[in-house]
């Protein structure tokens, strides 16, 4: 018994050492290094990751890319816009009845109109006094919607409120409340810009007015309370400044709405007097001469409105994308 043991390790241990043996053939005839590949394998195993994490890193960095990129476009056309219709000379709309009616040329791009005026510079006014109008309108809805968010905040029997007036205003169509508040303002552009902040903060508020309610939960905003703090100290020191991308966001996202409505209001006859240049006034003077063949008065004014409405939209998106606001909210 103890010599079949003995023989049998001794069988094994030449097994073991003719794999060696066998092994480091192998090696030699294959020059084959085995430091050098596991340190190959290790290597290949980093750049595969590094691989995939660049593959998933990719469309994030695509996407923000794009967005800067399309949003510089917008903001300089916004701007060229909007200077070169401020800087303009006041001469440079006047009547010419010896250039009535020309068709568009390389004097006239947008062609001239019944009374010889140049359609090229009245659309550059036209758009900068939507803009302005714009700007203003924006601005104040703006600040309705932040006003009324923190006021949600700070009690629930002021959050009842708050959205029940929200709600209501929701309820009414923009077109038919923004008629009847230019109406009462007596148009001109302050009226026309205060009737449209009127009519455009009730989405703007409901978004402030939901992230305050998840901010209430926060931790920090919590053992603010317990140390004592004000609810007007958290909501201007901790709370806002949360707000501030939401809030830039939504205003320029009210900016294209703001721009339409107030086209729309003044093509009714109840926005701006017809002595300010806009481009309701235009496309609302152009409908008489369509029929005549005049298509140049209707087309170009409210295809550059188009491109500039445009502008502002891919310029919320854009910034959107870069501050990570929620993408599936829609302020109008």
């Amino acid at each position: 018994m103890k010599q079949t043991v003995e023989r049998f390790s001794e069988q094994t241990a030449e097994t073991a050492e003719a794999q060696k043996v066998k092994k480091a053939n192998q090696e030699v005839r294959y020059n084959i290094n085995p430091e050098l590949l596991q340190a190959g394998a290790e290597k290949e195993t980093s750049q595969t990751r590094k691989g995939y994490a660049g593959i998933s890193n990719q469309p994030f960095r695509n996407s923000r890319q794009r967005a800067v990129i399309w949003g510089s476009f917008a903001l300089i056309w916004i701007v060229i816009v909007w200077l070169t219709g401020r800087l303009l000379p006041a001469g440079s709309t006047l009547t010419s009845l010896m250039d009535r009616n020309l068709s568009p040329a390389w004097a006239h791009p947008f062609g001239t109109d019944w009374l010889g005026r140049d359609m090229f510079m009245r659309t550059l006014k036209g758009l900068a006094t939507s803009i302005q109008v714009g700007l203003l309108a924006a601005c104040g809805g703006g600040l309705i919607a932040l006003l009324l968010g923190l006021g949600a905040a700070s009690s629930k029997a002021a959050d009842r409120v708050i959205s029940w007036i929200i709600d209501l205003f929701l309820s009414v169509p923009h077109l038919v409340s923004l008629v009847m508040l230019a109406f009462v303002f007596g148009g001109g552009l302050a009226g026309v810009a205060a009737a449209i902040a009127l009519t455009h903060w009730p989405n703007l508020a409901r978004i402030v007015r939901a992230e305050m309610i998840q901010l209430k939960s926060a931790e920090y905003i919590q053992i603010s309370h317990k140390l004592g703090r004000s609810r007007l100290r958290i909501a201007m020191q901790h709370m806002l400044p949360h707000l501030v991308p939401q809030l830039f966001v939504g205003v320029l996202l009210i900016f294209p709405h703001a721009i339409l409505h107030e086209a729309a209001i003044t093509f009714l006859g109840l926005g701006l007097s017809p002595q300010q240049p806009a481009i309701g006034i235009i496309l609302s003077e152009s409908m008489r001469y369509l029929s005549a063949g005049m298509w140049w008065l209707a087309f170009f004014p409210g295809l550059a409105l188009l491109l500039v409405v445009r502008a502002f939209d891919v310029l919320g998106n854009s910034l959107k994308t870069l501050t990570g606001t929620g993408s599936s909210r829609e302020v109008r």
